[in-house]
């Protein structure tokens, strides 16, 4: 039966975007059941389009190794309706054994005691251990020195190019690669080019209807300037207004100039991509995808490194991880069953990478499989340069944090607000945040 939730517990569903309320013992939020018969897992994920068509090869590929684990797969909207479902599902005791969870929201599960530790024996016992992933996302997960949920992709943002377009511009050297464009000059140079060539825009950024792409660009550009937002667990905002302004009016410029379209929506900049009306854009590369499908003449680099200067190269990303809910009698063989199920999905990373993610699975990003895949590998070090969204109960993909600031940078790129009232907004409805004290 459901147990009795505290109100420590219920406002931490809050935090997480909790919308509904609990269902009876048998069901959870949204009317969908957990099995809890012998030799059954459940499985919960997010993922739509290219990566549902993939997480569906490799559920099918676990099916066909384990045919003594009948697996129950669900898919569940993105954003804060998975993870209110999730929370709830927890803390009604119907959680699946299995959940995806973003790792900029993972350690919000934590701080409400909704995940299970996962101790450094039971994971060596499926090979598991550490030292077989990627270091800066295995570090970045640890709470208190503890392991809660297991990486597998590091999903950056990246810069998208028109082959065609980028040759025509002068944009190629010899072996047919973008060249750098580690400036502002270079940058808007090369968007410059790009748009005699189109006719219409160097690049293009969705902004409108859209709050996590203007944050992931601005991310991007403030984290190469070492810039912070939230400290002290999102308590306390530390924007720094010299170098968001730095980065605004950079931002401001490409619109305003005309060498990205104002305004444009997510569909729209990749419609203008696909189109030939842009010969950059700039997206998350799960897109991937998109382009192959329409057999455009494509490729991927990592996100240019224009305020980094001296090798301080940063790019906004965020990571994919699988967690165990907490289970009211969880048993040695549930966990290990478990286990068995995040071991597949780990040794099946190639099938994921197809779509556009890095592989943190060090067995298999180190091979020569992976450095032969194009574009694939093109920006493979984005996993060591991983800038995630700043720790606090209102932060994370997806999360009320990204909305309040990519808001404001659209105001920005739509020329409904200045660098300085931007930031202005931002603080304000950060500090609002900020100053309430945390759920969890």
């Amino acid at each position: 039966m459901t147990r009795n939730l505290t109100r420590r517990q219920l406002l931490a569903v809050a935090g997480l975007g909790a919308t509904a309320a609990l269902t009876g013992c048998s069901t959870v939020a949204g009317g969908l059941t957990t099995s809890r018969e012998t030799g059954t897992l459940d499985f919960w994920n997010l993922f739509g389009g290219g990566d549902g068509v993939r997480m569906q090869q490799m559920l099918d590929g676990f099916r066909a190794e384990h045919t003594d684990i009948e697996l129950a797969a669900v898919t569940l909207a993105w954003g804060n309706p998975y993870y209110t479902k999730l929370s709830l599902a927890t803390l009604g005791d119907r959680p699946p054994e299995v959940a995806i969870s973003h790792l900029t929201r993972m350690k919000n599960l934590v701080r409400a005691d909704l995940l299970e530790e996962l101790r450094p024996e039971d994971l060596a016992r499926h090979g598991m251990t550490p030292d077989k992933f990627n270091q800066r996302a295995w570090e970045a997960a640890l709470v208190d020195g503890k392991a809660y949920c297991i990486p597998i992709d590091t999903h950056p943002f990246v810069m998208f190019y028109n082959t065609d377009i980028c040759q025509k511009a002068g944009l190629l050297d010899a072996a047919g690669k973008l060249t750098p464009l580690d400036s502002t000059e270079a940058f808007t140079d090369a968007m410059r080019k790009a748009k005699e060539v189109t006719g219409a825009y160097g690049g293009a950024l969705a902004f409108v209807s859209e709050t996590s792409t203007p944050w992931r660009m601005f991310q991007s550009f403030y984290s190469q300037l070492g810039g912070q937002m939230l400290a002290e667990s999102g308590t306390k905002v530390v924007i720094d207004d010299a170098k968001a302004t730095q980065v605004l009016e950079f931002m401001k410029k490409l619109t305003g100039d005309g060498l990205f379209p104002s305004p444009i929506d997510y569909q729209g900049s990749i419609a203008m991509f696909a189109n030939g009306q842009s010969g950059f854009l700039f997206q998350g590369e799960w897109e991937i995808t998109t382009f192959q499908t329409a057999k455009l003449p494509f490729s991927m680099t990592l996100f240019p490194n224009v305020f980094g200067g001296g090798g301080n190269y940063a790019v906004q990303a965020d990571s994919h991880t699988f967690v165990l809910p907490r289970q009211p009698n969880r048993d040695a063989a549930r966990l290990d069953r478990s286990l068995t199920f995040v071991r597949s999905m780990l040794d099946q990373s190639k099938t994921w990478t197809e779509g556009g993610h890095v592989p943190l699975w060090l067995p298999f990003a180190e091979s020569s499989d992976y450095a032969r895949m194009s574009p694939q590998s093109n920006y493979a070090s984005a996993a060591d340069a991983a800038a995630y969204d700043a720790e606090g109960w209102y932060s994370g993909s997806g999360s009320n944090f990204e909305i309040i600031t990519g808001s404001a940078i659209g105001d920005v790129l739509s020329g409904a607000a200045t660098p300085q009232q931007a930031i202005a907004q931002m603080r304000g409805n950060l500090e609002q945040l900020a100053g309430t004290p945390s759920p969890l």
